[in-house]
């Protein structure tokens, strides 16, 4: 008997280390300057990247044809050799 109380008590152990862990991650993850997911009034957002030796327009096209229409365009940067378009689809009317 004691054995097996030994075993639940290193498996609580273990259980307790690794729900520490996925929290630690969680936080950690949250400190990241990604992009937001969704704008504020609850529309995803999408990242498009497209080389730096085309014009912004090759992006801003592949963007609209990702939404099938119009986009808010909600930032745009150079790094690394690409533009980087951050957008919003329009909501449909």
């Amino acid at each position: 008997m004691q054995d097996t109380s030994f075993f639940h008590s290193r498996a609580r152990a273990f259980a307790r280390a690794a729900a520490a862990a996925s929290a630690c991650a969680a936080v950690l993850a949250g400190c990241g300057g990604g992009a937001p997911l969704f704008t504020g009034d609850g529309r995803p957002t999408t990242v498009v990247q497209c080389s730096a030796s085309s014009a912004w327009d090759n992006c801003t096209e592949h963007a609209r044809a990702i939404c099938g229409g119009d986009i808010d365009i909600l930032k745009q940067s150079d790094a690394d050799g690409q533009h980087k378009l951050l957008f919003a689809c329009k909501a449909k009317q």
